[in-house]
């Protein structure tokens, strides 16, 4: 697994004045009168939140320290006590995600990873733009049936020793790695509100609605896959339409790909791969079991370990820590968001600017919202932020909740910011793109996939008769 490398230290006037800005930006919040629905903790919560973005986005020290010292400033702030800061370092979704990128450190080591990418290209080909497109394409379709993590984790973990191979480094800025290290998650990423099964928010987002309509609207599973899937594959191709624009790579073909037959597969293999496939069915019959997905995970880590087949120790010195501890502290800022009410602040000042718009405009605004929490809080959190909020708010407009409901968990699925959601965070620790070179690809992406949503719905929905 390719490390995060180390940069060239930038010069000590830069870092200072990168900093002296974040202070002065968060500083100048600060000073700001307090609105009435406004909490004081949720004040110094959004001072802070800019101030950490700046520094995230900046990249004036490196993330893991900025990451850091955002758990340590809810403390200093008063903005939350101490065991409320650091919990989310460690909450069940942060830690999926360290197991789940395990799990690419093990694809790695046991050899997977170049089969799955040998079979790829001969399936694919090695044509730089049929390549893409079919990897966006099985990257989205199979994150709405299978969590997002888990196929950014595999796909990243796959092509990494081949742009190694082609002497593709990480940090070095080459153009061809950075476009496949950013269409994997956001193709992932984009796909999870296809099924029930392909994350939390959705059926998160299903139960709000019937709570709200006091059980009367119900959408089932079968009926949830009509309304959204075939969405999914509009995603997909406009993902890799607006990546292709963007960030097309000059390279035509992968060259000096080495990827001999890779033969019978090793004992470690066989084992490896019996346990993944375990752990899939298990996820699946999360509803009999009861288990959190969480707990397949680390017993997948165990039964990895316990045989031999990799030891503990390689996937910890392995391992991408400082990516983790970025996602832990957007987390934890998420978490706060939610308990100081600056979310909901956010949410009672922005989304009443909507009342009296056309259609159009209200589902692109409230997209919008949803995208803009998702880029800071998990998916599932933004869902049950904006939701209670929202679904009132398409009643008194005489908008059916229903579509409003299902629009929730599509747009949170797209992200702006590195810390948005696990697959971006697991594409990050490649070393292959910076923040700032994640962002400049993210932002347009995010506004043209909630354009093509928000048409898309409201030209498809209509013709299968989902208008509420």
């Amino acid at each position: 697994m390719a490390e995060l490398e180390d940069k060239a230290p930038q010069p000590l006037k830069i870092i200072l004045a990168k900093g002296a800005t974040a202070l002065v930006l968060g500083l100048l919040i600060m000073l700001l009168p307090t609105p009435e629905n406004l909490t004081p903790e949720g004040h110094r919560l959004l001072a802070l939140l800019v101030t950490v973005v700046f520094l995230w986005v900046s990249e004036a020290v490196p993330i893991g320290t900025t990451a850091l010292f955002a758990g340590a400033a809810l403390i200093l702030l008063n903005i939350t006590n101490a065991a409320k800061a650091w919990a989310p370092f460690a909450s069940p979704a942060v830690m999926f995600v360290l197991m789940i990128i395990m799990f690419g450190v093990v694809l790695n080591e046991v050899g997977l990873a170049s089969r799955i990418m040998y079979y790829l290209l001969r399936f694919a080909g090695t044509k730089v733009k049929r390549l893409s497109l079919i990897l966006a394409l099985g990257c989205t379709i199979t994150s709405s049936v299978f969590h997002d993590a888990t196929i950014t984790v595999i796909m990243v973990f796959a092509f990494v020793p081949v742009f190694m191979s082609m002497g593709l480094r990480p940090g070095e800025g080459h153009r061809l790695p950075m476009f496949f290290m950013l269409l994997i998650p956001l193709a992932a990423s984009a796909g999870g509100f296809g099924t029930l099964l392909g994350g939390g928010r959705n059926p998160l987002a299903m139960e709000i609605l019937q709570k709200f309509s006091g059980g009367q609207l119900k959408i089932g599973f079968l009926e949830y896959i009509i309304i959204q899937f075939p969405i999914c594959i509009i995603t997909a191709v406009a993902t890799w339409a607006i990546l292709w624009m963007l960030m097309r790579p000059k390279e035509k073909e992968l060259t000096g790909v080495n990827l001999p037959d890779p033969g019978p597969m090793s004992s470690a293999e066989r084992g490896v791969l019996i346990i993944f496939i375990i752990t899939f069915v298990l996820w699946f019959a999360g509803d009999l079991t009861g288990w959190h997905y969480s707990v397949p995970a680390a017993l997948a880590i165990l039964g990895f370990c316990t045989p031999g087949w990799i030891s503990f120790r390689t996937i910890c010195d392995k391992f991408p820590w400082e990516s983790w501890i970025v996602f832990g502290a957007g987390v934890s800022l998420g978490v706060a968001m939610l308990d100081s009410g600056a979310g909901r602040y956010l949410a009672e000042v922005l989304l009443p600017l909507l009342d009296g718009q056309n259609q159009f405009v209200v589902y692109f605004g409230m997209g919008f919202f949803g995208s803009f929490l998702s880029s800071m809080m998990s998916n599932s959190a933004a869902v049950a932020l904006m939701l209670p909020i929202t679904l009132p708010m398409a009643e008194m407009m005489n908008m059916a909740p229903q579509t409003v409901a299902m629009l929730a968990p599509m747009t949170t699925s797209f992200i702006m910011l590195v810390i948005g959601c696990p697959p971006t965070i697991i594409a990050y620790s490649t070393g292959y793109f910076s923040q700032v070179q994640f962002m400049k690809v993210a932002v347009p992406w995010c506004i043209a996939l909630l354009l093509v949503c928000v048409l898309s719905m409201m030209v498809y929905w209509p013709l299968i008769g989902f208008t509420g």
